[in-house]
This record gives C-alpha cells, sequence and structure tokens, in this order.
C-alpha cells in the first residue's frame, strides 16, 4: 500500500533501519507492505523520538502522537506531540490572579498548573505558548502567546485554544481567528462573562478557477456563506449542504480542482478522507457528487 509520512516538525525517517530521508509538513510516499510489520522511526532534533511497528494491527489503533489519515491509494500517517529530550522541569512563571495560583511549566512538554478553592488542576498546552503572558477575562484566564492564545476557567477546564491575535481583553474579551483557508477567512470573536456574544467571519481573497470547489467546502465547514458558489439550481439547496456533506473537520486539495477532500473523524487519531467532485456551469456549482 501507498504510505505517506509527515510531521509537525522536521525529522529524520528510518523504516527497519533503512533511512528514508527528512519528514515534516513536506510529505515522503513508500509503497510499502504492511503485512511483515515494519519497524519506523521519526527522529527530530532535541526531541525525543517516535518508535512504532508499522503492521495491520497499528492501522486499527495507532498511538497517542499518530493520526492516521485513510485515503484512495492508502494512509498518511502523521506524527505531532514529541517530548522533548530533557526532562527536568523548569517554571517558565508564577502568578496569582483572583484567588487563584498559575504556574507555567515546561517539562518534556509545556503544561499549566492552577490551584485554587476548586482545587489543583493541570492543563497541557502546545509548545507554541510558552512565551505566553497571563490576563484577567472575567472570571476566566486568558494566556496570550505571540501567535496564539488559551482561556482557561477557574476550574482547570480548557475553553479555548487557537492561533490567532487578542484585539481587546478584559471584561470582554475580542479577538481574530485564522481558519488558514483558501479565502483567508477569519472570524472575529467577542466573549463575556464566559459565553461568546458575537462572531463575524470574513474574508480577505476571491477563489480562483483552481480553488473554487475547495473554497465551496471550506465555507460549508466554517459555516460561511456557500450560496455565491452555487449555481440557480442548487441555491435553494444551499442549507442541506452540511448535513448532506455529513461531519468533516477538515477539506483537503487534490490534483484536480474539481475534486476535494473531505476528512472525517472515525474515532480518535484516526481519519477517513472522502471525495467529492463538483460539476460547474457557467463559472457556478451545479452538482455535488461523492466518488
Amino acid at each position: 500500500m501507498q504510505v505517506i509520512f509527515l510531521a509537525e516538525k522536521q525529522c529524520a525517517l528510518t523504516v527497519n533501519g533503512a533511512y528514508f530521508g527528512t519528514v515534516d509538513g513536506f510529505e515522503r510516499r513508500a509503497e510499502l507492505d504492511v503485512k511483515d510489520g515494519l519497524f519506523c522511526e521519526f527522529l527530530p532534533s532535541g526531541y525525543l523520538p517516535v518508535r512504532f511497528r508499522l503492521d495491520e494491527d497499528f492501522l486499527l489503533s495507532p498511538p497517542p502522537q499518530i493520526d492516521l489519515y485513510f485515503i484512495k491509494s492508502g494512509v498518511a500517517i502523521y506524527c505531532r506531540d514529541f517530548v522533548r529530550c530533557d526532562p527536568s522541569p523548569a517554571v517558565l512563571w508564577q502568578e496569582r490572579q483572583n484567588g487563584t495560583l498559575l504556574t507555567l511549566v515546561m517539562q518534556g512538554r509545556l503544561r499549566i498548573e492552577l490551584e485554587n478553592e476548586t482545587g489543583r488542576h493541570i492543563v497541557p498546552l502546545p509548545e507554541e505558548l510558552a512565551d505566553c503572558k497571563l490576563y484577567p477575562s472575567g472570571e476566566e484566564f486568558l494566556l496570550e502567546g505571540s501567535g496564539g492564545f488559551a482561556v482557561l476557567s477557574r476550574g482547570g477546564e480548557l475553553l479555548l485554544l487557537t492561533e490567532g491575535k487578542v484585539l481587546a481583553r478584559g471584561e470582554t474579551m475580542k479577538a481574530e481567528i485564522p481558519f488558514f483557508d483558501s479565502m483567508g477567512h477569519t472570524a472575529v470573536i467577542e466573549r463575556r462573562a464566559g459565553k461568546l456574544v458575537s462572531c463575524a467571519i470574513r474574508s480577505v481573497f476571491q477563489p480562483t478557477e483552481r480553488t473554487f470547489a475547495l473554497a465551496l467546502f471550506e465555507s460549508v465547514l466554517i459555516g460561511a456563506d456557500a450560496v455565491p458558489f452555487l449555481a440557480d439550481s442548487l441555491k435553494e439547496k444551499a442549507g442541506s449542504l452540511k448535513k448532506f456533506l455529513g461531519k468533516f473537520v477538515s477539506v483537503s486539495l487534490t490534483d484536480d480542482p474539481a475534486l476535494t477532500g473531505l476528512v472525517y473523524e472515525r474515532k480518535p487519531h484516526i481519519f477517513d478522507v472522502r471525495y467529492f467532485r463538483v460539476t460547474l456551469e457557467g463559472g457556478k456549482i451545479s452538482n455535488i457528487t461523492e466518488e
């Protein structure tokens, strides 16, 4: 079967001890027979290696640091959430706010510890928030980093974790969250008293002929208006597109502009990619069929 290797960080990849090259967000493909089992290693610099036996059992239940994406031609293996080699704890900062002691700690992975009348809570965080600063946000806590932010409750619940930019802090928090899609969609949100009170979706780019179908599915995914993409014969069905397509979690471009892959979660760490073809009439989408 065709196996595609990808990783969150740049890694050396070995299969049965043979060096396969480096992998990161750029894929490395190989035709492999998994029936007998293949010993694979992702070897990132400064982080612990991730090792596994690539066999039929692995394809049914991968380890926590691996996500599997089943595509037409085989499977894509994405390795993430690496652990630093240095296991010693390092307190990055400690602050008391609203009767809660918050401590940001790096120990292999980044985490924040909260202590208050509700107990002691440990919340894992992505390494990208290692430079974050703490701000009050009503009864919640705002962790703002250079490329993203998180919102925590007093009880240690991670209410929001995303890339993006905080525009206003305080009782009402305002932020802009990018979707990193073909039209440059962003959501400008406001939170107050623990609730989302407003959300406006904006776009920066117009779709090209190459990305027209992709942009339709991305718009359906984020809840943006799909009507501008549809021919008159489909416009009345725009509100039913989400139900027709099902609960997909991301969108994948293919070599064919009329064919788009939609990613569906089968279970934790395992995803299926289903492919949908669009038909264009007069520059608008008049039909959508699954292949």
